[in-house]
């Protein structure tokens, strides 16, 4: 009896040490899945602004070539009343 106990005993510490383990190996795991999450969301954040950046500088090269229709002028004209104005608010901030 009391030799089953201490059987029993062992069997119940080596699982608690297999899940010890793994729980260890589980949080590097996702220690190093966050920070490639971070990095990702990084990169896109990068690309996103490439992206805007491009998209713009194509809008612009086909308005001096005079390759908009009217529909696209205004939108175009929309973004830039826009950008003036986000300016005209970020001069009035810093005149306060």
């Amino acid at each position: 009896m009391e030799n089953e106990l201490h059987l029993q005993m062992k069997r119940i510490s080596e699982k608690l040490q297999q899940l010890l383990k793994k729980h260890l190996t589980l949080q590097k795991e996702n220690e190093k899945l966050k920070q490639e999450l971070g990095q990702s969301s990084l990169r896109q954040d990068h690309l996103k602004a490439e992206l805007d950046r491009l998209q713009q500088k194509t809008e612009l090269l086909r308005l001096s070539k005079g390759e908009m229709n009217d529909p696209e002028k205004k939108i175009f004209e929309k973004r830039i009343n826009g950008y003036l104005k986000e300016i005209d608010k970020c001069i009035g901030m810093l005149n306060e």
